[in-house]
Formats: structure tokens, sequence, C-alpha cells
């Protein structure tokens, strides 16, 4: 069967509101992970894995970051004289407000580059889920089943409460969704709705204009609570790998997942891999006091205390004597001789002096904003 064409569409701002001072001067999108990466890089990479070319990604506020980060899509092979990379931002017009208020209000704003795409089929994906997923598969479960549209989820066992911003499917015995739970309290087996749909253009495009129409705003509330029942809803079971980032503390937890070595395995496949921004670093330097065990250290980095169970981004100095464990301390931070570093999260720029201790807890660690001087 040939292979039909495919636009993508990344939203880079959808749940800025639950990570806190990490998104203050950031997109959701922006925010660094693993060592090198942001978190576009895991939705980017899927994307242009999976042969899909022509990407629109929707900003809302902050994304000056985004935009140094993403520049022309060379990185991700995406600056092209046709399609590839092109980015949104908040357009003013009759269908749409400029500052969207959801899903549907982003597409509403966006209605003239949706109309002028060639695609037969949208991806629709939001920038805070880390994965390594080959969505052809799902376009191929897509046209087979005939649905309407599709979503994709993974099924887990785990604990929801009003706060998680988790939403929930369920389906009946022939596979279409016939009911979904936003931000439910539940605990158990749930197939866990990881914001990643598949729909046809032209189908979205009337979704659209009929939201227009109504004023209705939310692709969740309006569209998969409202109308499970009178459009085909299927889900595409995605079994491997996947979290989102939800909360600080699930933005921590992702990253010390990565000293899994399953994790990194699967995450950074040599047939999948991920792309981000390149920057030219000299190794990282270690001193002769130097002690580093289960830790990703980054490129420009001088190491002269001990690290344990650590991710270190670009150019981070650590002192003599200090001890940096179970924690994330990001690009061009200073951590000085004789420091205790545990549980926490240390934003870009950070400047700690020689003696200081951080200490949090595996389940609610520390924040340092960025370009502190602590």
């Amino acid at each position: 069967m040939k292979e039909s064409k495919v636009l993508g569409i990344v939203f880079s701002n959808m749940h800025d509101e639950y990570m806190g001072e990490i998104t203050n001067k950031r997109t959701m999108a922006s925010v660094p992970f693993g060592g090198r990466y942001r978190l576009i890089d895991f939705t980017l990479s899927n994307l242009v894995n999976s042969g899909i070319e022509d990407i629109g990604v929707i900003t809302k506020s902050n994304y000056q970051s985004l935009m140094d980060h993403l520049g022309s899509g060379r990185d991700w092979d995406l600056a092209r004289k046709r399609g590839g990379l092109c980015i949104l931002p908040p357009f003013s017009s009759a269908n749409s407000t400029g500052i969207y208020k959801g899903r549907l209000d982003a597409l509403a704003g966006i209605g003239g580059y949706i109309r002028h795409s060639t695609a037969e089929y949208v991806v629709m994906a939001d920038c805070d889920v880390i994965s390594s997923i080959n969505l052809k598969d799902v376009l191929k479960q897509h046209r087979e089943t005939g649905a309407d549209l599709t979503l994709v989820y993974k099924r887990e066992n785990c604990k929801l409460n009003r706060s998680s911003d988790t939403t929930v499917l369920k389906f009946d015995e022939n596979g279409r969704v016939n009911d979904v739970l936003i931000s439910p309290e539940l605990s158990g087996d749930n197939c866990c709705y990881l914001d990643i749909a598949v729909i046809e253009k032209k189908k979205l495009e009337r979704m659209i204009t009929e939201a227009v129409a109504r004023n209705k705003k939310s692709f969740k509330h309006d569209v998969l609570v409202a109308q499970h029942n009178h459009i085909d809803i299927r889900g595409y079971e995605f079994k491997g790998y996947a979290v989102k980032i939800n909360s600080m503390k699930a933005y921590y937890k992702a990253n010390m997942d990565l000293l899994n070595y399953d994790v990194l395995y699967e995450l950074f496949a040599a047939d999948k891999p991920v792309y981000t921004k390149v920057r030219d670093e000299a190794p990282a330097k270690y001193g002769l006091n130097a002690a580093v065990a289960n830790s990703l250290v980054a490129d420009g980095c001088v190491i002269e205390g001990e690290i344990e169970n650590s991710i270190l981004f670009r150019g981070v100095k650590v002192g003599k004597g200090a001890k940096v464990k179970n924690s994330i301390v990001m690009q061009g931070c200073d951590i000085g001789e004789n420091s205790n570093i545990d549980y926490t999260i240390i934003d870009k720029d950070v400047t700690v002096r020689a003696g200081r201790n951080l200490m949090g807890y595996n389940t609610y660690p520390v924040y340092i904003t960025k370009g502190s001087n602590v």
C-alpha cells in the first residue's frame, strides 16, 4: 500500500501550569531533559523517524528558548524548501482569539496552515511524553480500522487523582472507546491516553469548523468526552517505555529512569535516534580526585568531586570535595567546593557556593530556579 502524506502538529505549551517554576520562563517543549535534550526532541524525533517531514509546532507564550533550540529545523532534517518545520505563534483571526484556551482553539488559529497542507492524515502530539514510538504502526492501524480518530494509550497500573492530568480511556468488546475519564480518582490497571492522536485531515477540518460554530475549545471535553458515542474512536496500545511529564515528581523520575540501562537502550535505539540541537563541546574533564558512579555526564563538564546517581548537563563544574547525589544539574551550573547536593533539581546557570547543603527527598526533590546564586 502506498504511504499517505502525513502532517504532524505538535503542541508546545499545553501543560505548562503543571510544572511550576521550571516553565516560568520557557515552554514545556523546551524544558531540558536527559543531559543534552529538550522535551520536544522526543516528539519531533518520533515524527521524523516515522517518515513525517511536514511538522507544525504550535506555540503560546515564553517560546524564545524554543525558537532558539529549533532554529530552521536543520538538526532534525526539517530545513526544507517544501514542508519541513514551521513554528506557529499565536494568531488572532475571526476564528481565534490569539492566545488559545484549548487544543480546538489552537487548531482554529492555524486553520489556514492545515487547509493549505496536501497531507491526507494528521498526527497531533503533545511534547511532554518521553517515548520512542513508531507512528507508522499507528497510522497503519488507523487506516485498517477505518476509525474517525485513533488515540495512542499505554496500559498502566497506577493510582490517579484529580491533580494527575491523566485521561483514561475505556473500550467496548469491539475496541471502540465507550468512555473517557479526565483526571479521575482511580487505582489499578488503566488505559492512559498519551496525548497522541491520528485523524484524517478532512475530518479534522470539519471538527474545527463545528467547534468554532459552537464556541468549543477543548479537544478532550468537547470531542473525546462529548462525542465518543457519535464518532468511531479507537485506541492503539503502546507497550514500550512511555512516561508523561505532568509534574515535577514525574520529571525527576523520568530523568532518573535514564540511569536504567534497559530504559536508556530503548529510548536511544540505534535505528530510532533522538535528534537535538548540535553544540560543539570538549569532552568532560575529570580531576585526580573525581569519582563518578551510575551517572550521565555531558560534554564540557569539569568534575573534581563525587557524582552518584545523577544527570549533569553541558558545562557543569563540580568543585573539589563536592558531592552530588540523586540530582539533576542543568547547563552552565557551578557547584562549589565541599558542597552537598542530594535529591535536587538545579536549573541553568546556578552558582552553588562552597560548603552549601541542598537536600530534598526522592518524592519531593528541591528545585533551584534558573540563574540563582545559592
